[in-house]
């Protein structure tokens, strides 16, 4: 499929701090939008020609629509998922930061640069933020916590690590019935 990568990067540069925009509406989709975001969700490398054969569309139709999706920030990224282990970072953990404040909790975001994390959350209950973390074994996993500690504000963490994952997806294009 050819995703125009300098347009995905464009749209991702207006929010230039790494974090999610507060307060987004849902789009209006329809049951073919859903039924292609799925088919892209499950293999973003299929072909307009091959996504619009499951549509019965054409592939200019299914481009259109690619587009609208992008362009509406139904589709942020096209993206490989990868396995972490094989990338020699098993050790897969769930991090709770406690912080002072929530604006403090925000400064935890400049972490987002080191590779060990892969998500950061805001969140509701003791701990301001959620990361989640993959890490090439318990010394890096402390490392990276001596790293979270120093960060003013940080006020401690709780760690789980995962000891294997049953389902790791993004959120379903379907809607819940």
């Amino acid at each position: 499929m050819s995703f125009n990568k300098y347009s995905t990067l464009n749209h991702m540069a207006k929010n230039t701090n790494g974090l999610q925009p507060e307060g987004s509406t849902a789009a209006r989709l329809d049951a073919v939008d859903r039924k292609l975001l799925g088919l892209l969700a499950d293999d973003s490398s299929l072909s307009y020609g091959e996504l619009g054969q499951a549509l019965h569309l054409s592939a200019p139709a299914v481009h259109e629509r690619v587009k609208r999706l992008k362009r509406d920030r139904v589709i942020l990224a096209t993206v490989a998922r990868l396995d972490g282990a094989k990338l020699g970072r098993p050790l897969l953990c769930f991090v709770q930061v406690i912080t002072s404040t929530v604006k403090r909790a925000r400064q935890v975001a400049a972490l987002s640069s080191l590779a060990d994390i892969e998500e950061i959350h805001t969140v509701t209950g003791e701990s301001g933020i959620l990361l989640k973390v993959r890490t090439r074994d318990t010394q890096a996993l402390e490392t990276l916590l001596a790293k979270i500690h120093g960060v003013d504000g940080v006020e401690g963490t709780r760690t789980q690590i995962a000891l294997s994952t049953l389902l790791e997806r993004g959120p379903s294009p379907h809607l819940a019935d």
